[in-house]
């Protein structure tokens, strides 16, 4: 067996002769055979992939990836005339049906409302909620009706320290303040005791 190096490629080369070098391993020959076939391959395959399942994705890397898994397995093909660009045109094809396929298996891209704000509980709070308002209600239920009434008028209706005055009958504002914060005291002892 001859092991003299090949002749550098040639761009006059045939397609088939060019085939043959690159499956023995001839870099040159498979980089003329990739820079014969991109052009046509992407001409073929431009208005093929669908306008709305181009993503990330466009034409372009469809067909790149075609043709760089077709120049893996170049032995796969077959060495009659046109037998490369019938393969090429396959695999761009199947490559452009399972973009299509992935594309309609997402769900629509739905814009995002920076105005909307959701005034629902987190995630978290649904979580962690629940555990905790067992425990402020059980707390909330050992403490006094006075110290009760603050602490569900200031935390839960949020009562102003005026409005606070008068619906308990606070002498002042400041009245109010100081006794609803002796409330949230004796609140997180209970808490803290279970």
């Amino acid at each position: 067996m001859d092991r003299s190096p090949l002749p550098p490629a040639r761009t006059a080369d045939s397609t088939a002769t060019l085939l043959e070098r690159a499956r023995v391993g001839d870099r040159a020959a498979a980089d003329a055979l990739f820079a014969r076939c991109w052009p046509p391959m992407l001409r073929w395959a431009r208005h093929r992939l669908p306008q709305w399942a181009r993503d990330l994705a466009d034409t372009q890397d469809v067909v790149q990836e075609a043709v760089v898994q077709t120049f893996k397995h170049l032995d796969r093909i077959d060495r009659g005339e046109g037998a490369l660009q019938a393969y090429l045109r396959q695999a761009v094809l199947n490559r452009i049906r399972d973009h299509i396929r992935r594309v309609e298996r997402r769900p629509a891209a739905v814009m995002l409302d920076s105005q909307h704000v959701d005034l629902g509980p987190s995630p978290l709070e649904h979580a962690v909620g629940r555990e905790a308002l067992e425990c402020y209600e059980a707390a909330l239920a050992r403490l006094s009706d006075a110290d009760r009434e603050l602490i569900v008028a200031s935390v839960e209706l949020g009562y102003s320290y005026e409005q606070l005055a008068e619906a308990t009958g606070r002498a002042s504002p400041d009245a109010a303040r100081k006794a609803a914060r002796r409330a949230l005291v004796k609140l997180a002892m209970e808490m803290e005791r279970g």
